[in-house]
């Protein structure tokens, strides 16, 4: 048996490293941060082995770069994610998500009565309770708990 270890995923040379994702979050995130229609190369690891999370995703997006507010939209369903910043096979900067105070467009309003069920309105929650990650509907303020949050 070889002492010499080798990366589950393979390195990019610029670009940005989604790592510390929930495995049950990482096609979310896919989902979340549109990649789906994104030209550049994506590697998608999920299931890999981590000693805090159990299992864990990891997302590699060569040549992309998104801004504070895409990254912090991430925050509903992986609070405790890490961005790395890649240049030159280099970590450049690592950033960590944050709960923005409104989240527009990504989370579905549980009230089935709500306009952004019936109308075409963008949903805008406010996170009403960080430590608890509940949401307030800014349109018909039902509260929606962690666990009734659904992605749009």
């Amino acid at each position: 048996m070889s002492d010499k270890k080798e990366l589950e995923v393979s390195a990019i040379e610029n670009g940005t490293v989604i790592d510390h994702i929930p495995a049950e979050a990482t096609f979310k995130i896919v989902q979340i941060l549109g990649l789906y229609e994104c030209d550049s190369a994506i590697t998608i690891g999920n299931n890999l082995n981590s000693k805090t999370l159990g299992k864990k995703g990891i997302i590699k997006v060569a040549d992309r770069f998104f801004p504070d507010e895409v990254i912090n939209r991430l925050a509903v369903i992986a609070p405790n994610v890490t961005l790395n910043i890649i240049r030159n096979y280099q970590i450049a900067e690592k950033k960590y998500v944050k709960f923005p105070k409104i989240i527009r467009g990504v989370v579905k309003c549980s009230n089935p009565k709500c306009i952004t069920n019936h109308q075409p309105v963008q949903t805008k929650m406010e996170v009403f309770d960080a430590d608890l990650k509940s949401l307030r509907c800014c349109y018909c303020e039902r509260v929606m708990r962690h666990e009734e949050i659904e992605l749009l």
